[in-house]
């Protein structure tokens, strides 16, 4: 049974009962087919076959029993499974140029392998695995089957049958092939058919030669129909297409030199060879059957053409001329010559020596170089002429001569050398000679030739004056300048000549030239020149050395003096600048008093004269006297101090206050000591001085002021003839008096200074 069909109703009763048709089916469907229409089961009424219908669509309606009937239907497709039930088919048919007759192909046996022969196609029915067909050729033949393309379905193929080996008609005539196709099935399938091959005999054996390829040597100068060699050929057919025919290829070059009898295969010249026009021939020989169509075989032949001694050495040039430089050192290579003989071997071996042979050259066989044995000296000798000779190996030898000619160039190896003036001679030179006028010439030669030999004249020392000059060209020395003072005496110019060669050479000469009003002292003179021939060339030698010595005398006299004078210039400005500064200084105290008279003038404790004689020399006015009550209570507000012994000496010492009221005079920077001492001591330095006067103001704790005085002390500005110790002396068992506070005869005293008075 094929698929059963079924359907459903909702319904009851006969409403539900269902009945089964088919709807549009074709009749091969329902002559295949039948279909129960109670229970809509499809079932196979006969054979049905897959190659005639692979596949059957049909409808199947379903229809209910009830008043008004209702309808469904569906669609059925029934595919057809196929049975291995076909053998494969087997077609064999003609191909190309190739003809079947009666089940019969004639095949020529020179065809070449692989030539189809007939063309196979297969086919099988079935599908699938069923379909796959495999084919081939059966028994020990040269045949085969080849796929003809590589599409197609695996139902269908083409084959060519072609020859696997070349077939010979002597060998085999006829071949049966046998042709086996088998499916892929379970079982298999198979099935066979044949086809007879017809060999078709043909003139297919060419001529062979004994020697595809021959040398032979023919010597040169040969007489025309000189037999040279015999070449052979055979043929493996029979009858006339055994028998042969020579003839011979030839180039155009060689075209008529050689012929060929064409029943014996004899080869001889024509011509007579020469082998320096033409060393060898090659040619090919042919040997054609009689066969139709006539076959033809070839040999290749070779004449090497053997030489004689028929030629001269030759040299390539009828002359060598060589030219090399002078001072070469011996054995070197001077030139190379070049001879050929067109001859061959030992006819060509050439030996070359030096005709007049005096040792001076020899010349290497094989490279032809000649060698000098000397060294040259173009100044000697500088051309040399000899003669080569070639001789060849041959039987008899055979020989040419060629001429040679060395010329030796110059090499700067001389250096100038000068024939005038002398170095120990002289010119004389009048003071009164003018400027431009030729005084002396040097001359120089160089034995060299050409550029070595040009010659360059220059001055390299002596003229520091710049008083000569000298012609580059010819060597003429003029005078240049004017002649003056510092130019009389001897003059001695160094003078270079160079050539123009390279490396260049040159000679000096030394020139003296005597420039004076008269040559009285000879002998001066010469022990001068003398003197300059001993002298190094690089210190001039140019004038009167006395003469520049006095001047350098007088440069050294005024350079002392300028420098005293720098010195005293020096010193001067060192005075004013302190001299600025200490009026500055002073500006600046006086700057803070309130009234213009002195600050530093001590109260007169004596009428002398000398007291009065400072206080007018200070020429300060003098400002109205303060009460004395008001100056006691200013000075006590503005100044403090104990008097305390020294623990060591003592010595009476005076504590300063360090912070004093602004405006107050800044005498510390005048009395600053280098003393380390930490307080002043006040020593009197005069025994005679009864009382002594000092100012204090605004002294650092740090600086020691040791001072002395008299009646004749001003004040501040006196502060020279005070004396600053270092380690002063101390006061022994002495005794301090009471200190007496008085103001002193001037303007009252700033607040940060006042007077006092010790004694012993």
């Amino acid at each position: 049974s094929v698929p059963q069909v079924k359907a459903n109703d909702s319904d009851q009763g006969a409403n539900a009962e269902i009945d089964y048709s088919f709807h549009q089916a074709s009749d091969m469907v329902r002559r295949l087919l039948r279909l129960d229409r109670t229970t809509g089961l499809i079932t196979v009424q006969g054979p049905i076959d897959r190659e005639d219908v692979g596949t059957l669509k049909f409808s199947v309606m379903a229809k209910d029993k009830g008043a008004n009937p209702k309808t469904a239907r569906t669609q059925v497709v029934v595919t057809i499974k196929d049975m291995n039930d076909n053998a494969p088919s087997i077609e064999i048919r003609g191909i190309g140029l190739v003809t079947h007759q009666d089940g019969m192909a004639n095949i020529s046996e020179d065809v070449p392998v692989e030539t189809a022969v007939a063309l196979v196609q297969v086919s099988d029915r079935d599908e699938g695995e069923n379909a796959v067909v495999t084919c081939v050729v059966a028994g020990d033949v040269p045949f085969q089957l080849r796929q003809a393309s590589e599409t197609g379905s695996d139902s269908k193929k083409k084959y060519f049958l072609q020859t696997t080996t070349p077939l010979d008609y002597e060998s085999v005539k006829e071949y049966t092939i046998e042709i086996v196709a088998v499916d892929s099935g379970n079982p298999p399938l198979s099935s066979t058919n044949s086809l007879k091959v017809q060999v078709v005999d043909v003139n297919d054996n060419a001529p062979v030669f004994s020697q595809s390829f021959t040398e032979v040597a023919f010597p040169e100068n040969n007489e025309p129909d000189d037999l040279v060699m015999e070449v052979s050929a055979t043929d493996a057919d029979s009858g006339s297409n055994a028998k042969l025919v020579y003839s011979l290829v030839t180039d155009p070059s060689s075209k008529g030199s050689f012929t060929i009898d064409p029943d014996s295969g004899e080869i001889r010249v024509k011509a007579v060879l020469d082998r320096e026009q033409r060393e060898r021939y090659e040619f090919l020989v042919v040997a054609a059957d009689k066969g139709s169509p006539s076959l033809k075989g070839t040999a290749s032949v070779a004449i090497n053409v053997m030489d004689r001694n028929d030629n001269d050495p030759k040299f390539m040039l009828s002359g060598y001329n060589f030219s090399v430089m002078e001072n070469m050192p011996p054995l070197s290579p001077v030139g190379m010559v070049t001879v050929i003989d067109a001859d061959k071997g030992e006819n060509a071996r050439i030996q070359l020596s030096v005709e007049q042979d005096n040792g001076d050259f020899v010349i290497q066989n094989g490279t032809g170089t000649i060698l000098s044995s000397i060294s040259f000296d173009r100044e000697q000798q500088s051309t040399y002429t000899f003669r080569l000779k070639a001789v060849d190996g041959g039987d008899p030898p055979r020989s040419a001569y060629v001429g040679v000619t060395i010329n030796v160039l110059d090499e700067n190896d001389n250096a100038p050398f000068i024939t005038s003036p002398s170095n120990a001679t002289y010119k004389h030179i009048l003071p009164h000679t003018s400027p431009g006028q030729q005084v002396s010439k040097v001359k120089a030669e160089d034995i060299d030739s050409g550029v070595n030999a040009e010659l360059i004249y220059s001055i390299t020392g002596g003229n520091p004056f710049e008083l000569f000059q000298i012609s580059p060209q010819s060597g003429d020395i003029t005078l240049e300048k004017e002649i003056l003072r510092k130019h009389h005496g001897l003059h001695r110019l160094v003078v270079r000549v160079n050539d123009k060669g390279k490396p260049s050479r040159h000679g000096t000469a030394l020139v003296h030239f005597y420039v004076n009003e008269t040559l009285a002292n000879r002998t001066l003179l010469d022990t001068l020149v003398g003197h300059s021939l001993d002298t190094p060339l690089d210190i001039d030698i140019a004038g009167d050395p006395e003469y520049e010595r006095s001047k350098q005398r007088s440069n050294i006299l005024f350079g002392v003096i300028a420098g005293i004078v720098a010195v005293t210039l020096v010193i001067v400005l060192v005075v004013l600048v302190r001299y600025c500064r200490q009026r500055e200084a002073k500006s600046g105290y006086q700057a803070g008093k309130k009234e213009t008279k002195d600050l530093y003038a001590p109260k007169q404790a004596s009428k002398s004269g000398k007291s009065k004689g400072k206080v007018k020399k200070s020429k300060s006015p003098k400002p109205p006297k303060p009460t004395e009550d008001e100056e006691e209570t200013g000075l006590q507000k503005s100044l403090k101090f104990n008097l305390m012994n020294d623990s060591v000496s003592d010595s009476p010492r005076i504590h300063l206050p360090l912070n004093y009221p602004p405006g107050s005079p800044d005498l510390g920077r005048h009395y600053r000591s280098n003393s380390p001492l930490p307080s002043i001591q006040l020593q009197p330095q005069s025994p005679s001085a009864s009382k002594k006067h000092q100012v204090v103001q605004d002294l650092p704790a740090t600086n020691t002021f040791v001072g002395t005085g008299d009646n004749n002390s001003t004040g501040s500005e006196q502060y020279s003839d005070y004396s600053y110790r270092t380690n002063p002396q101390k006061y022994t068992n002495k005794q301090v008096g009471e200190l007496i506070l008085r103001p002193a005869a001037a303007p009252p005293l700033h607040r940060g200074a006042i007077w006092t008075e010790v004694w012993e």
